[in-house]
């Protein structure tokens, strides 16, 4: 049988890289899906916001003997509402990671 071909010398060998290190079985090239990353982020952060709106309204508006509880309701509105700041940061992640691109093709 033969050998996988090895990897030449690459910016992610480098010790002084913020990245972990190579396990040498993952693609060296291997990057997410950007377009894809930026339209679920951009459906995401309005979804969950107004999700963690609306539970947050059920809640306050929910007296202590309704069903669901309370208590879930701030819960589930809590759950969204840190599902839409992960889904806003990534945005921002995104929008640095593509100005980064830019400059680097100048």
């Amino acid at each position: 049988m033969s050998q996988p071909p090895q990897p030449g010398p690459h910016r992610d060998d480098d010790p002084r890289s913020h990245r972990r290190p190579r396990s040498g079985t993952e693609p060296v090239t291997a990057r997410s899906d950007l377009r894809l990353r930026t339209l679920l982020s951009s459906i995401g952060v309005p979804f969950f916001a107004a999700a963690a709106a609306l539970f947050a309204w059920w809640a306050a508006s929910s007296d202590s003997h309704s069903t669901p509880s309370d208590r879930v309701l701030v819960v589930l509105a809590a759950v969204c509402g840190a599902l839409a700041l992960g889904a806003a940061v990534d945005l921002l992640v995104l929008r640095r990671r593509r100005r980064q691109e830019r400059e680097q093709r100048r």
